[in-house]
């Protein structure tokens, strides 16, 4: 028995769900999001409540059931306000800026890193060193969130870096030093 699974889901009057066989289309102000539902769960709508039933009691199943309702629930979420993740970037002379539609990155490095726009993926820029990473998809976000970091990681004695917004770096000490004049 799946606690997220059996939980309802709100849809709003501003999204638009169709449901053909195993393709579900969630439109919304925002976009459209489409993807498979499995044959092993039954999807049921009763005014704007949505339910996800199964069809059998299977270990799989049932794990499935908890995973395609918060799909089916972080979809309807994403067309309707966009998912985000902030990312700041830390360090002396280290800046952030936007070029059209990607972002250049000043990160240490003898050259300027740009990252190239992704597809139904929105970028903002706040002063020059924080970043927004906007889109519907929720997986998406997370992932191009996460190849932005992954350009330069906070490095583990300064924590010189980029790093998402609030992320507390747990900084190594340096080297100690010998007090001069012991023999």
């Amino acid at each position: 028995m799946s606690k997220i699974g059996n939980t309802p889901i709100t849809v709003p009057s501003t999204v638009q769900l169709m449901i053909e066989k195993l393709l579900i289309t969630v439109k919304g102000k925002e976009g459209e999001l489409k993807f498979k539902f499995p044959t092993v769960l039954d999807l049921k709508q009763e005014g704007d409540k949505l339910t996800l039933k199964t069809k059998n009691d299977g270990k799989k199943t049932r794990s499935l059931h908890g995973l395609y309702r918060q799909l089916l629930a972080n979809a309807i979420k994403g067309v309707e306000t966009p998912w985000t993740k902030k990312l700041e970037v830390v360090g002396t002379g280290f800046n952030v800026k936007l070029q059209g539609e990607d972002i250049v990155f000043k990160i240490g490095y003898s050259h300027p890193v740009v990252f190239k726009k992704t597809a139904n993926i929105k970028f903002q820029v706040e002063g020059n060193n924080k970043v927004t990473v906007l889109g519907i998809d929720k997986q998406l976000v997370g992932q191009v969130a996460f190849q932005i970091k992954k350009l330069r990681e906070p490095d583990v004695y300064k924590g010189k870096g980029i790093r998402y917004l609030g992320e507390v770096i747990k900084l190594k000490p340096g080297k100690k030093v010998k007090a001069a004049g012991a023999a």
